[in-house]
C-alpha cells in the first residue's frame, strides 16, 4: 500500500492554457473559412470585391446619389441645370408610370384593371399561405371564376346567350366548315385533272354536312326561339343550369350519392347568376376596351399568368401521354413535344398572329392577344411536359405497384400517388420555366403587343422627357420590376420545396 502511494504522481502546478480555437461562426468565421482560406479563395475574393466595386458602386450612385427626384419636364434632368452629372431621372418614371402599367388603356376605365389586380391578389394570397383553410374552394375561384370575371372586367362587353346558344353556335360553325370544305372540293373538280374524284368526294362531304345540319336543327331552332325573347340570356341560363345539374346528378350516383354533386352545381350556377347581374352582362356589360389599347405591366402579367396556368395541364397531359402504352397517344405526344421544342418562340408568335387567321373560317375571328396567348400556352406546355416526365421517371416503380395492389384505379394512382411525387421532384425546373416565360413575355412586342418593355420604348419618343439618362432610367426601372417578380417566384419555390421535402432533411 505504501509502495503504491509513493509511486503515484500528483501534479503540483496548473496546466498551461491552450490557445482559443479558431472562430468559425459569424462574419469573422465566414471571412476566415470561406473567403481567405486558401490562395485561390483569396484571389477569387479580391476579384469579386473589385467587380462589386466597379459595378455596385456606380449603379448605387446612378440610381440614388446622383439621381434627380423632382421635376416637371426634361429640364430638371439636364446636367447644365442640375449642376452635376445627372444619374437616374425619376420624374420621368413618375410621369410615365400610368403608361408603363396600363399602356393606352382609357384613363376613365382603369379602375377595372385595378379591381382585377385586387381580386387576383385576394384570391392568390390564401393559396400561397399553407396554413389557411378552404384551399379547394379558393383554387376553384382563382383558376376558373377569376379568368372569366377578369375578361369581362378588362375587356368589357356582355353575353347574348349561354350554354345552349354556345353549343348550337359551335356545332353550326363546324357544320358550315364541313359544307364549305365540300363546296371547295366540288369547285376544284371542275378544273383539276382528277376532277371526277374531287367532285365525288366534295359532294359526299356536302352530304355529310347536310346530315349534320338536320341533326342539329332542333338545337339551332330552340336557340333562335330563345334569342327572339326579351329575356334570352336568363332563359338560356336556366336551361343550361337544369341540363348540367341533371347530368352531374346522374354521373354522381343518382338518388344514392348524386345529391352533393347536384348541390355543388346549383350553388355554382347561383354564383354565376349573381356575377352576371352585378356586372350587367345580360344588358351589354361594361364598355368594350380593345386589347390593342392594353399594354405595359398589364399585358406582361396577363401573358405570363395565362401561360403559366394553361401550360401546366397541357404539360401534364403530354407527359402522361408520352409514357402511355397506347401507340397512337404516345406517338402524338412525342411528335407534339419535339415539334414545339424545335421551333423558336418568335416563330410561334408570328404564326399565331399572322398565319392562324388563314386557317379559320371567314366568319370566325380570334383576338390578337388571344392568338398570342394560345401560341405561348402550346409552346410552354411542350417544355413543361419534359420537366414533368423527368419527375415521373424519378418516382419509384413500387409506388404504382403498391397502389395497384391496394385496388386503386389508374386515374387514382396517377392523381393521388404518382403525380404529386413527380411534381415535388421537379419544383425547381418548373419554376425555372415560369421565370423564363415571365421574361420571354417581352417577345410579344414583335407582334405589335405593347408589354412592359414595349410601353417603355414607346415612352422614349416623348420629346418632353428626352434626356441623356432617360433610356438608362427606364431600363433600370423595368429591370427592378422583372427582378422583384422573378426573385419572388424563386424564393417561394424554395419555401415550397423545403416544406414538401421535410422528410428528406438531415
Amino acid at each position: 500500500m505504501t509502495d503504491i502511494t509513493a509511486s503515484s504522481f500528483v501534479r503540483q502546478d496548473l496546466v498551461a492554457e491552450r490557445p482559443a480555437p479558431v472562430k468559425t461562426t459569424g462574419f469573422v468565421g465566414l471571412v476566415r473559412t470561406r473567403l481567405l482560406s486558401s490562395p485561390t479563395n483569396i484571389l477569387l475574393t479580391i476579384i469579386g470585391a473589385l467587380l462589386l466595386w466597379y459595378m455596385v458602386i456606380p449603379a448605387f450612385r446612378f440610381l440614388l446619389v446622383d439621381a434627380v427626384w423632382t421635376g416637371k419636364d426634361r429640364t430638371a434632368c439636364l446636367p447644365e441645370n442640375a449642376g452635376y452629372v445627372v444619374g437616374a431621372c425619376w420624374p420621368y418614371i413618375q410621369a410615365k408610370l400610368p403608361q408603363l402599367i396600363y399602356g393606352f388603356y382609357p384613363e376613365a376605365e382603369r379602375w377595372r384593371v385595378n379591381l382585377t389586380f385586387i381580386l387576383a391578389a385576394v384570391l392568390l394570397l390564401p393559396l400561397l399561405i399553407p396554413r389557411l383553410p378552404a384551399k379547394g374552394l379558393n383554387a376553384g375561384l382563382f383558376f376558373f371564376a377569376l379568368p372569366v370575371v377578369a375578361f369581362f372586367l378588362m375587356h368589357g362587353g356582355g353575353i347574348t346567350g349561354f350554354g345552349l346558344s354556345w353549343t348550337a353556335g359551335l356545332l353550326q360553325l363546324f357544320d358550315d366548315s364541313v359544307i364549305g370544305a365540300g363546296q371547295v372540293l366540288v369547285s376544284l373538280g371542275k378544273s383539276s385533272a382528277i376532277g371526277p374524284l374531287l367532285w365525288v368526294v366534295g359532294n359526299f362531304i356536302v352530304l355529310v354536312g347536310t346530315a349534320i345540319q338536320w341533326l342539329i336543327f332542333p338545337l339551332t331552332w330552340l336557340r333562335d326561339q330563345i334569342q327572339a325573347s326579351s329575356q334570352s340570356v336568363w332563359i338560356d341560363f336556366a336551361i343550361t343550369t337544369i341540363v348540367v345539374s341533371l347530368i352531374l346528378f346522374f354521373l354522381g350516383g343518382g338518388m344514392r350519392t348524386g345529391w352533393r354533386a347536384l348541390a355543388t352545381s346549383i350553388a355554382t350556377f347561383i354564383g354565376m347568376a349573381i356575377v352576371i347581374k352585378l356586372m350587367g352582362l345580360d344588358h351589354g356589360g361594361l364598355p368594350i376596351v380593345d386589347t390593342r389599347l392594353w399594354g405595359g405591366l398589364l399585358v406582361t402579367l396577363v401573358v405570363a399568368v395565362t401561360g403559366i396556368v394553361t401550360s401546366m395541364p397541357i404539360g401534364i397531359a403530354l407527359a402522361l401521354g408520352r409514357r402511355s402504352t397506347i401507340p397512337l397517344i404516345r406517338i402524338f405526344s412525342i411528335a407534339y413535344i419535339e415539334f414545339w421544342r424545335g421551333v423558336p418562340l418568335i416563330t410561334v408568335l408570328f404564326f399565331a398572329t399572322y398565319m392562324l387567321p388563314l386557317f379559320l373560317p371567314g366568319n370566325f375571328t380570334v383576338d390578337g392577344l388571344v392568338r398570342a396567348l394560345i401560341g405561348i400556352a402550346l409552346f410552354t406546355g411542350a417544355y413543361q411536359a419534359e420537366n414533368i416526365r423527368g419527375g415521373l421517371a424519378a418516382v419509384p416503380r413500387g409506388q404504382g405497384e403498391a397502389a395497384s395492389a391496394l385496388g386503386l384505379s389508374w386515374w387514382k394512382t396517377t392523381s393521388l400517388i404518382v403525380l404529386p411525387q413527380a411534381l415535388r421532384h421537379v419544383i425547381p425546373s418548373l419554376v425555372n420555366s415560369f421565370i423564363s416565360l415571365f421574361k420571354d413575355t417581352s417577345l410579344v412586342s414583335i407582334v405589335a403587343l405593347f408589354d412592359l418593355l414595349g410601353s417603355l420604348r414607346a415612352s422614349f419618343s416623348d420629346p418632353v422627357w428626352s434626356t441623356p439618362s432617360t433610356a438608362f432610367t427606364g431600363f433600370a426601372f423595368a429591370g427592378v420590376l422583372y427582378f422583384l417578380f422573378c426573385f419572388g417566384m424563386s424564393r417561394y419555390s424554395l419555401f415550397v420545396e423545403n416544406r414538401l421535402n421535410a422528410h428528406r432533411r438531415n
